[in-house]
This record gives structure tokens, C-alpha cells and sequence, in this order.
């Protein structure tokens, strides 16, 4: 009996102690250590720069030409406005920034005189003249900023014979590689889907929602396959793809349903096999790939599978949850990467919507604030590429097939043959012209909920600080930093990019 009690004392240990080490290692799983960097960042010799935008006023990117002084730490205030940085915590390694590469924008480009078209590209593209785009975004057949449906196959053709990009090859496809020649020829290219053909789907139409057909999974997957080895033969080489484009919207344009459910099994029993199988293994796939509010539960259950998330790269998300209550739901963001913290997460779309060409006049700063914000935000809670909507759109806000119409960053009027770069265009470039692929985010913090700010490290060694002051006032600030201190303006309605090199 005795020896009984014994085995069964031991037995009681060697499970308790199994579960707390199951217990510990799941803890381990989530956090994700920061990483200290062996040669911190150090102020000593480092010429400092500060570039502004700001509304209502003729600063684009504009250089200050004022001597910046570091001084002795100081203790600031409660009633100080400070902005805080330790560049010896680094966090994500940054991917890039960029737009997508549409019909639309493709179309509009073409109809501007050959000088426009030469400085949209420069304006875009080239790191020192522009703001340095390093990534870009197309879709498979047609989205609703195409000048009409179309896809790759006749109808009915569920074995693809006649499978065909010659469409893509009139706009898309030249002015794509005019994009990726224009950075310098490396632009990191992914593609999304916005619906199935027809055929394939529940609701046998390209619009208006519907849900991929089982049958037709595998003929879905090995379109995916097709596509990216035709655009590649074309000199475009695809670094990665979305499943699908806003899977729970039924939008009156291109659109397709997917439950988290759906998504997971579409992926592990035939995308993934399929990409593998086509030798097409290496390309990073991202998943969900619509708005914040539900992207963790879509994490959740495709990356809590060990047979979907073997394939998955990263979760990507857009912005138009705030259509519910005006508030976009960054917290969102943050609670999918501290879940998976071996996973990537990557901003896919956002744009302005309703094109009013009175809000451009008239420099509404909500537009490109809208950006500001956003991009803050998401790169604070760990997200490592950002993607805009369209790159170009007409006067109009198209072309759009449904009346669909948006704001982009650059406007092209195609009856006068002009630009407009808007403030939208500016904020980003205080983003992707200074922080590079590769840099990695360090901590950064505000005292004041006016001032935004994130902060990142390149390879080169210099340190970039983003500012940003959405208020209606000019605000004096401190900026903190290894225990010395240096005292900075920003105005209303500005954004900052500080470069220490």
C-alpha cells in the first residue's frame, strides 16, 4: 500500500510539473523578447535633420534649416510636452512601404503627357527625389478599380486551357515594370484576388459577394499557381499573395466569401499544396486581409492550425472598420501580435473614400492625417509593411466600374495632363523616404496624446523619429534621449520626420 502511495506521489509531481512547463513554454511562445542591441545608437557625432509637412502652409517635406542643440537631461514636467526615445530596444524588422499598382492607376497613367508620367514615377520611386516606394500591390483579373470585369479564362473552362494575361499587358502589366525599373529595379510585389470567375462561385456573378464553390477549390488554387508564373515571365517577379481581398464583405463590385473556417481549409488542403507543388513554396502568403476589427479572431483560427499555418507568412488588414463608430481599432493589431509573435502582420489597403475634390482644395487635414495615425499606430503594434490603395487616380477618383469613387495620394487630371500631390502623399513619404527595408522599430514614446510618434533604426546606423501633432495649436516639445535633451517646434496640423545621421 505504501509503495502504492509512493507511485502515485511521483506520478502526481512528474504531472504537475509537465503542466507547468506546458504552461511556460505557451508564456515563452508569446512573448517575444526585445532585442538589445549589442552597439546602442549614440548621439556623438550625428548631424541632425528635420524635415515638416504641414497643412495650410508651403512645407512639403521641407528641410529646417535651424541648428538643433542636444543639452543635458533635464526632468520634464507634468505640464512639458516631451517625446521620449531609447534606441536600444529593437523590435520588427521593417519591409516597406508602398501602394497598389491597379488597372486604375495604370489607366490614368498612360493618359498624361510623357514628362507627367516621368515625374510620377520619380516622385514615387526614387529614394533621393521621391519618397522611396519599395512595395507594391496588384490583383488577379479584375477589382472594382478596373474599367470593367474580366478574368484570365473563358467562362466554364474549369481546367484553365485558355488561360491568358493579355489583358494586363495593354496597362498593368508595363506600367508595373516602368514602377519597379523606376526603384531601381526591386520593388517586393504581392497580388490579391477580388473574386472568383463567376462559374465558381455560389452566386454564379463576379459582384455581389458569393462564396467560392468546394468543387471548384482546386481549380481556384491552381490559378493563383498560373497567374504568378505568367506575371513573372513578364519581369515581375511576385514576392507573395493574399487568399482574398475584404473576405466578409459583399461589396457591389468583385467580392467573396470566406469564414475563417473556409479560409483555413482552402489553404491547407489546396493552396499551399498547390504553391508547393508548382515550386512556387517560397512565396509569402497572407491571410484575412479586410479590416481590424475582426482580424484577430480570423488569426485565431487559421493560425492556431498546424496544418494552415505551416503556409502562412503573416495576417494582413485594412482600415474601414471605423465605418461603426468613427474609432479605428489599432488595439486590434497588437493583440494578433502578441498571440503570434512568430507570425507577420502587414497593412494591405486603406484609402479615403467618396472623392470630393473640395477637401484636396481646401487641404482637409482629416485625409492625410488619416495616414499619419495609422501608420503610427500600426508600426507601434508590431506590423512591418504598410500598403496604400491606389497609387494614381483621375480627376474623377477612378476609373471605377461601379461608381466606386476615392481619394489617392496623387491625382492625375487626364484632360489637362496635370499632378496633384497631396498632403496625403507627403505624410507617407515622411515614412518610406527615411525608414528603409530592413530597419528595425526602436521605443519611442509621447507625454502628450497631441503629439504621435514611432521611431526606427536603419542598417545605415541613422535613427528616424516621426512626429506628429494633430492638434489645432503649435506645441514646443522636448525630444529625450540618452540622458540628453533638445528642444524642438512642431506647428498645427504638421508631421516631423527627425533624422539623426
Amino acid at each position: 500500500m505504501k509503495k502504492m502511495k509512493k507511485l502515485f506521489a511521483l506520478v502526481l509531481i512528474v504531472t504537475v510539473f509537465a503542466c507547468e512547463q506546458k504552461k511556460q513554454d505557451k508564456h515563452e511562445n508569446q512573448e517575444k523578447p526585445i532585442e538589445i542591441t549589442e552597439t546602442p545608437f549614440s548621439l556623438k557625432d550625428k548631424k541632425i535633420s528635420i524635415y515638416t509637412t504641414a497643412h495650410n502652409n508651403d512645407l512639403k517635406l521641407s528641410l529646417n534649416t535651424e541648428t538643433i542643440i542636444f543639452e543635458d537631461f533635464k526632468q520634464p514636467l507634468e505640464t512639458d510636452v516631451a517625446i521620449n526615445v531609447d534606441a536600444s530596444k529593437h523590435y520588427q524588422t521593417f519591409l516597406g512601404i508602398g501602394a497598389a499598382l491597379t488597372d486604375a492607376s495604370a489607366e490614368t497613367f498612360y493618359k498624361l503627357p510623357k514628362d507627367k508620367q516621368d515625374q510620377f514615377m520619380e516622385a514615387y520611386f526614387n529614394v533621393e527625389k521621391g519618397i522611396g516606394y519599395s512595395l507594391g500591390r496588384t490583383h488577379i483579373h479584375s477589382c472594382d478599380f478596373s474599367s470593367g470585369s474580366y478574368t484570365y479564362i473563358e467562362e466554364g473552362d474549369a481546367e484553365l486551357k485558355t488561360f491568358s494575361i493579355e489583358h494586363d499587358k495593354t496597362f498593368r502589366i508595363p506600367f508595373t515594370k516602368k514602377a519597379i525599373e523606376a526603384a531601381g529595379g526591386k520593388l517586393t510585389m504581392y497580388a490579391s484576388p477580388w473574386s472568383p470567375p463567376a462559374f465558381m462561385k455560389t452566386n454564379n456573378n463576379m459582384l455581389q459577394g458569393g462564396k467560392l464553390k468546394t468543387g471548384f477549390y482546386q481549380p481556384w488554387a491552381n490559378y493563383y499557381s498560373k497567374f504568378i508564373k505568367a506575371y513573372e515571365k513578364e519581369g515581375i517577379p511576385i514576392w507573395g499573395l493574399t487568399i482574398q481581398n475584404e473576405p466578409m464583405a459583399v461589396q457591389r463590385w468583385e467580392s467573396c466569401i470566406y469564414s475563417a473556417e473556409d479560409e483555413r481549409d482552402f489553404l491547407k488542403n489546396n493552396l499551399g499544396p498547390t504553391l508547393e507543388k508548382d515550386g512556387l513554396g517560397d512565396k509569402k502568403i497572407i491571410v484575412w486581409d479586410h479590416n481590424r476589427d475582426l482580424l484577430f479572431q480570423r488569426a485565431d483560427v487559421i493560425l492556431n492550425d498546424p496544418e494552415a499555418t505551416k503556409y502562412v507568412w503573416g495576417t494582413g488588414f485594412h482600415w474601414y472598420e471605423d465605418w461603426k463608430d468613427g474609432t479605428p481599432m489599432f488595439d486590434a493589431v497588437k493583440r494578433v501580435h502578441e498571440a503570434f509573435p512568430d507570425k507577420n502582420l502587414i497593412f494591405t489597403e486603406g484609402c479615403n473614400e467618396k472623392y470630393d475634390l473640395a477637401r484636396i482644395v481646401n487641404e482637409d487635414p482629416k485625409l492625410a492625417e488619416r495616414y499619419g495615425k495609422s501608420m503610427i499606430n500600426d508600426f507601434n503594434n508590431g506590423t512591418v509593411a504598410w500598403t496604400d490603395w491606389n497609387i494614381l487616380l483621375d480627376e474623377t477618383g477612378g476609373p471605377n466600374h461601379v461608381g466606386n469613387f476615392c481619394f489617392s495620394p496623387v491625382h492625375g487630371n487626364t484632360q489637362t495632363g496635370e499632378l496633384t500631390f497631396t498632403n496625403s502623399y507627403y505624410y507617407i513619404g515622411h515614412f518610406s523616404k527615411f525608414i528603409r527595408p530592413e530597419a528595425k522599430r526602436v521605443s519611442s514614446a509621447s507625454s502628450s496624446n497631441n503629439l504621435l510618434t514611432t521611431a526606427f533604426q536603419n542598417q545605415d546606423g541613422s535613427l528616424v523619429i516621426i512626429v506628429m501633432n494633430v492638434s489645432n495649436e503649435p506645441v514646443g516639445y522636448s525630444l529625450n534621449m540618452e540622458l540628453k535633451k533638445a528642444q524642438l517646434n512642431i506647428l498645427p496640423h504638421a508631421i516631423q520626420s527627425i533624422v539623426l545621421k
